[in-house]
């Protein structure tokens, strides 16, 4: 590894930690809201969702300002609002007299943070010369996992010791990450993203046929994803009958660490399996996850299924990211923050379409959960076409 860039190394791994706090702490306290605030389930129901629309928001922005700010100026402000909105949701829902509102303008503070770390982290790393690229995606985004765990269990823990009343204080304690690596990104070395020349325009992207490829399989990654890790704890606790302190570990925690490890264990054997072959096993894999979790007769088999259901999306989204710059190599910023745009479009749909299903079966999650088997599939059928485009062009030199 090239020791000049570790600094950016580091700096875009604490982002993705930095993303996984402002994406999964507030989720752990709708039950405190709820009771705090007393604001109604519907209501919370729109903290997620504002989430989600602001990062897609950003993520359209970005294809337009991103590359005239500047990367740096850009990378640092997520970490400035992402430290911001953690701060502000220890103060405002307390300040306005609508607490809601404080919560949502906090939760749009700290999205924008998250959403300009999603389009930016990836194209840095890409951009750094290392030999190992999609090693080095795969481990870059195994640390949204990491985070995830450690927000999860290190906020389970504060709440066990000091007591769930004192959440503000934690607030401004996982601030403290996004504050660090202000200076990470300020002083790290970056290079430019697109060498010899500008990068691809919106125009060139869409008239290119295998962009809509590219873009659908990301979608679907986004979807595989999203479906089962913001349904699995209230799947494992309602359709698998097991207590909520269960549902919790096992369900998102559990799915996240299998998530991680998966983009570890490929950062190990990428130079042994081609990248396409092990999506291809990913989609499979998670098929058969889909399966097992909608079909298990006995709590433990659908258990089985939620977490390796997070080793088989694992490649998914950093696999996606890494095809489509090897294949458009002049995609630039807009192609990255396209990709970024088209995972969270799926990231959305997926559980949205889970939901309804669940709702139209007598809210039955498990029918739900097997109404989103199609992403994976979809998911091997592009990767399917993006290898024989591969293939022939090599036979074709």
């Amino acid at each position: 590894m090239n020791t000049k860039y570790k600094k950016t190394l580091l700096a875009c791994y604490l982002g993705f930690v930095t993303q996984a706090i402002t994406a999964n702490f507030a989720p752990l306290l709708f039950i405190t809201f709820f009771k705090t605030y007393h604001i109604s389930f519907g209501e919370l129901a729109l903290i997620p969702t504002c989430f989600y629309i602001t990062q897609i928001i950003i993520d359209f922005i970005c294809t337009k300002f991103a590359d005239k700010i500047g990367y740096r100026i850009s990378i640092v402000l997520s970490e400035i609002t992402s430290a911001a909105g953690l701060i502000g949701l220890a103060f405002l829902p307390d300040i306005l007299p609508n607490p809601f509102i404080g919560i949502l303008i906090c939760v749009v503070i700290y999205a924008v943070g998250s959403g300009l770390i999603e389009v930016l982290c990836s194209p840095i790393v890409e951009a750094c010369p290392f030999k190992n690229k999609e090693g080095m995606m795969s481990l870059l985004h195994s640390f949204y996992c990491w985070g995830a765990v450690g927000v999860i269990l290190g906020s389970t823990l504060f709440f066990t010791l000091f007591g769930v009343e004192h959440w503000r204080i934690l607030a401004c304690i996982w601030a403290v990450i996004p504050l660090f690596n202000i200076v990470n990104f300020a002083t790290c070395p970056m290079e430019p993203i697109v060498k010899d020349g500008k990068g691809m325009t919106v125009r060139e992207l869409f008239k290119s046929r295998i962009f809509w490829v590219l873009m659908l399989l990301m979608v679907c990654a986004g979807s595989s994803e999203a479906v089962i890790a913001q349904w699995s704890s209230a799947f494992t606790e309602s359709s698998l009958h097991v207590s909520k302190t269960v549902g919790d570990l096992v369900g998102p925690c559990g799915f996240a660490f299998f998530m991680g490890l998966s983009r570890v264990l490929y950062v190990k054997i990428n130079q042994e399996i081609n990248l396409t072959v092990f999506m291809t096993f990913s989609g499979l894999l998670c098929f058969g996850c889909y399966l097992l979790a909608g079909l298990a007769p006995i709590p433990v088999l659908g258990l089985i299924g939620v977490m390796l259901c997070g080793f088989s999306v694992g490649i998914m989204w950093p696999g996606s990211i890494s095809i489509s710059s090897s294949i458009l190599p002049k995609g630039g910023t807009v192609l990255f923050a396209f990709l970024a745009l088209a995972g969270d479009l799926g990231g959305s749909a997926g559980p949205m379409i889970v939901g309804n299903v669940s709702q139209l079966a007598g809210d039955n999650l498990q029918i739900g959960i097997l109404s989103g088997i199609g992403f994976p599939i979809l998911l091997v059928i592009c990767v399917l076409i993006i290898r024989s485009r591969k293939e022939k062009e090599q036979s074709s030199l």
